[in-house]
């Protein structure tokens, strides 16, 4: 009977610590950020130097995940016939507990674009 409850007591234990890790803040909890990337003309790409993706197409809403709230750095390319290609650093703020809510408060990033001579 006493390993029986030994073992009930360290599976209690277990527990605990288990549903500490599950609540807000837990160093691995997926959070997202988002960038609303817009371009002076419209219709640039918009190409993440870090990877070589294209991540869409001006005007567009981005979504990065994250885990543990941090900021992120992305390095950014616009790109556009006959305009002149742009570099940004942006730094993507992913406190957000969820998508939807990461896409309501999207940090608006805008660049305008020079004509090529």
């Amino acid at each position: 009977m006493y390993m029986v409850g030994k073992y009930l007591r360290i599976l209690v234990y277990i527990l605990a610590i288990y549903s500490l890790f599950l609540s807000g803040g837990c160093a691995w909890q997926k959070t997202f950020g988002a960038v609303e990337f817009k371009s002076k003309p419209a219709g640039a790409e918009i190409i993440n130097l870090g990877d070589d993706s294209l991540l869409g197409t001006t005007p567009t809403k981005v979504i990065w995940e994250e885990t543990g709230g941090e900021s992120k750095k992305v390095t950014v390319q616009f790109r556009k016939q006959g305009y002149l290609e742009r570099i940004s650093d942006v730094w993507v703020n992913t406190r957000h507990a969820s998508r939807e809510e990461a896409l309501k408060k999207a940090q608006p990033i805008e660049v305008e674009l020079l004509k090529k001579k």
